[in-house]
């Protein structure tokens, strides 16, 4: 900055000038590319890789089958980890894997503070 205000020839001002018409005097260069170009990059194609959504019978039939006893169980592990389920029904079960587990951990963490209180109490009393 203290160069442009203590330049050697003391004309500041119009070297700022002649560097301003130097960049009016160039062009701006539009890039060389195609409307055809253009049109794939904004519009892209649709993947055929998406798979088709779990349809509301196939839920219904899912959370049906939870309502079993013990085989709720194993069809969770199924639908989690089988490669045949689609994506979504498969993340579903395993969230809900994920879930049970946490709730399970703390029950037990829960049962063993109670079963600890109340032996502690026991101990008070004889």
């Amino acid at each position: 900055m203290d160069d442009f205000y203590n330049n050697q020839n003391g004309n500041s001002y119009e070297n700022s000038q002649n560097q301003n018409t130097q960049y009016q005097n160039q062009q701006y260069q539009q890039p060389n590319v195609t409307v055809h170009d253009q049109l794939t990059y904004q519009y892209q194609v649709p993947q055929d890789e998406l798979e088709e959504p779990v349809t509301m019978g196939e839920w219904m039939i899912s959370l049906l089958i939870m309502l079993i006893p013990c085989a709720n169980i194993i069809m969770m592990f199924v639908w989690a980890f089988s490669s045949k389920e689609k994506k979504s029904k498969s993340n579903y079960f395993k969230a809900s894997l994920i879930f049970a587990g946490i709730v399970l951990a703390l029950y037990i963490v829960f049962f063993i503070v109670m079963g600890l209180s109340m032996a502690s109490m026991m101990d008070t009393y004889y």
